[in-house]
Order: structure tokens, then sequence, then C-alpha cells
């Protein structure tokens, strides 16, 4: 389950996907709420690639 709301984020295609039953705050939390997803997610690769090459 974890794995598949984790590929369900990384998925370019879903980042702007609108849900039309939610109201404009909750839409903008859960698009935030994505992009810090995904930018943690690139600092960790980028810190794995760090570490491997040093």
């Amino acid at each position: 389950m974890f794995f598949k709301k984790v590929l369900y984020y990384i998925n370019p295609l879903n980042l702007f996907k609108r849900n039309k039953d939610q109201d404009v705050n909750l839409r903008m939390m859960h698009g935030i709420n994505k992009i810090s997803f995904l930018v943690f997610f690139l600092c960790i690769i980028f810190m794995v690639i760090r570490y491997v090459t040093r």
C-alpha cells in the first residue's frame, strides 16, 4: 500500500490531476504535499549519488 502511494506521487501525470470533489484549499494542500515529497525524493537520490561517488 505504501509503495503504491509512492508510485502514485512519482507519476508526473498525477501531479496536476484535479479531483472535482475537493475544495480549493484541500487541492492546494495535496499539491504542496506532492511537491514536498518530490523534493525530498530528489534530495535522497542526490545524497546517495554523492555518497557513492566519494
